[in-house]
């Protein structure tokens, strides 16, 4: 049987089926939350995001159509309002059925190279392909977006190391960047290490680079958190994805609350 990837391939307006995609916005509230104008545009990209995107599976997974649109879905979120040439430098996308193992090399400081597995749920590779854990992209929701974390990373990447410093575009300088997000990942490191509480994911204080992709998560599918905690850095994001998650929240619950009384 011809997937519906095969389908889309180099034919960039190939449709998804519309059931399928009520189907997989309608279980994601953070994809549900846009209107009805955004949700079309956001169909329209990731059709044309299958068509240039090569999908493989690891692990013994089948893959599905329910797995590309998912994916697809939830990766072209972050670059409704940049556009699909903020992905033009990878193609390939690898999805494990659950976690995968990693081998990693690392040499310290005297030489000695120290040899370890990694257990991942979704990793970038700069220059090469995304991988991802399908069991972690159906828990998406609450902050925890695996998808939208390795894509984010991947936007990192356009002008190097996934360092937390992402090609801006106009409106945005480097020095407005570094000084609110710097803050931003100095205090929250200090509320990790403090064991302060917070929905944002302590991995976030990994690194400059891994806050990037965590607080990206967390802007889209929990804009009232990211908005209270650090306003400024939400202001940024705001700016630089071109998006306002919170918004949409807060005009979908004004929406539900008149529906109900």
């Amino acid at each position: 049987m011809i997937g519906l990837l095969d389908k889309l391939r180099g034919r960039k307006h190939r449709r998804i089926p519309d059931n399928l995609w009520v189907a997989i916005v309608t279980s994601m509230p953070f994809l549900e939350v846009l209107s009805t104008a955004e949700q079309a545009q956001l169909k329209e990209m990731a059709e044309a995001f299958l068509g240039s995107k090569e999908f493989s599976s690891a692990g013994g997974l089948e893959l599905t159509d329910e797995i590309y649109v998912s994916i697809a879905a939830q990766g072209c979120l972050p670059i409704l309002k940049l556009g699909l040439g903020a992905y033009r430098d990878w193609v390939g996308i690898i999805v494990y059925p659950d976690e995968f193992v990693v081998r990693r090399h690392i040499e310290d400081e005297s030489g000695v190279v120290h040899e370890y597995d990694d257990v991942l749920a979704g990793e970038a590779w700069e220059g090469g392909p995304l991988i991802v854990s399908w069991h972690d992209v159906k828990m998406a929701g609450d902050g925890y977006n695996v998808v939208i974390h390795e894509f984010a990373h991947k936007l990192d990447m356009l002008n190097g190391d996934a360092d937390g410093m992402p090609a801006l575009h106009s409106g945005i300088d480097e020095d407005e960047w570094r000084e609110t997000f710097l803050a931003a990942y100095d205090d929250f490191c200090r509320r990790v290490d403090s064991g302060d509480d917070t929905l944002i994911d302590p991995y976030a204080s990994d690194s400059p680079g891994e806050f990037f992709a965590v607080l990206s998560e967390s802007f889209f599918e929990l804009p009232d958190v990211v908005a209270e905690e650090y306003p400024a850095l939400y202001d940024l994001f705001r700016r630089y994805y071109r998006q306002d998650p919170l918004a949409r929240l807060m005009k979908a619950s004004s929406a539900s609350s008149t529906a109900d009384s």
